[in-house]
């Protein structure tokens, strides 16, 4: 498939529109809830696009995922500045972008939020193709 993504407003932050298509698994948590709901039913060839609301999109900021890091687990040539997104790595060996806030000369403040959490997106998709080999199929007796 094909997607595009932005704020309401009309600003698209990421669109493949022109690219490779790309390949999702739905029900494997690849995506936000609402993004993948707009993709139920849809057919090959089909387009769409939606206003999906916080909720169903990226969620709401939770505080609790505003922390302050020392300065020293940073890179000291690392140029910080506010609004930068960095990847961090979970002791899992995931990554997981976070947003400075703000930062001094022994501490920095990262929004591990989703950058698009509390923000109603835009969400605009083509189905290019539908491939159901890896789905599992029930027999109904």
């Amino acid at each position: 498939m094909h997607h595009k993504i932005g704020f309401t407003d009309g600003t698209v932050l990421e669109d493949t529109f022109g690219e490779d298509p790309l390949t999702y698994r739905l029900g494997r948590g690849e995506m936000a809830d609402g993004l993948e709901l707009s993709l139920l039913g849809l057919q090959e060839g089909d387009e769409q696009t939606l206003d999906i609301g916080p909720d169903l999109a990226f969620g709401f900021p939770d505080e609790n995922l505003i922390q302050s890091l020392e300065r020293s687990e940073f890179d000291p040539e690392k140029h910080l500045e506010a609004g930068l997104i960095i990847e961090f790595s979970t002791p899992a060996g995931e990554t997981l972008p976070g947003t400075i806030l703000s930062f001094d000369d022994k501490q920095v403040t990262v929004d591990f939020n989703h950058p698009l959490a509390g923000h109603s997106v835009r969400y605009s998709v083509k189905i290019v193709a539908i491939d159901n080999t890896d789905c599992v199929q029930e027999s109904i007796n």
